[in-house]
């Protein structure tokens, strides 16, 4: 299967924040921004959703009243070192959120970003999207469950300041979120896919 990145939405022409930022607040599609161009992001598959709600519900569920808090795609984070605007698929949230100045409904430093892979966006995940978010100073994890076999990457940013990879392959182990104190079993996130 074709593996891309994001498609060009608007041709090549560049585009200001404040342009981006009005056609996202009237339009109904999500988009990504990046250095002057706007990139349509690919819809989500029946599986992405019920990962999403396994994974999204317990973290929520476990983390009422902690300081860290879940947020869905619906969030909009901003980079503001590389310009980057993007919707990861959870983002948490470890401090009072913090708006940029330029729009409400964006949001800076998150420290921890779960992405579920789809196969049109896998490689961009894994590569030049990480590479930018890896310019947010709060990160501490960042985490890419794949949506077509089971198995969950887990890049954690280490003491000396670098990241390292820790994989899941099977169903009873446990992804940890250790930013938050988190974990639930790979059977859990995957269930009702048919992946197990």
């Amino acid at each position: 299967m074709e593996t891309k990145e994001p498609a060009i939405a608007y041709g090549n022409r560049k585009f200001t924040v404040e342009e981006y930022l009005e056609r996202e607040r009237a339009g109904d599609r999500k988009h990504e921004y990046f250095q002057g161009e706007i990139f349509a992001m690919s819809g989500a598959s029946l599986r992405h959703n019920v990962i999403f709600k396994n994974l999204y519900g317990t973290l929520a569920y476990s983390l009422k009243g902690h300081p860290c808090q879940p947020y869905g795609s619906d969030m909009r984070i901003h980079i503001p070192q590389n310009t980057l605007y993007t919707y990861p698929d959870i983002a948490i949230i470890c401090r009072d959120i913090m708006e940029d100045g330029a729009d409400t409904d964006n949001f800076i430093e998150p420290s921890v970003l779960i992405e579920i892979l789809s196969p049109s966006t896998r490689n961009y995940d894994r590569g030049t999207k990480f590479k930018l978010y890896r310019d947010i100073p709060s990160l501490q994890e960042y985490i890419l469950v794949d949506s077509e076999i089971i198995g969950v990457e887990v890049f954690r940013l280490n003491k000396e300041g670098h990241w390292q990879l820790e994989e899941y392959k099977n169903g009873d182990e446990f992804l940890q979120i250790r930013t938050v104190g988190f974990q639930l079993s790979l059977s859990e996130i995957y269930l009702g896919t048919k992946l197990m």
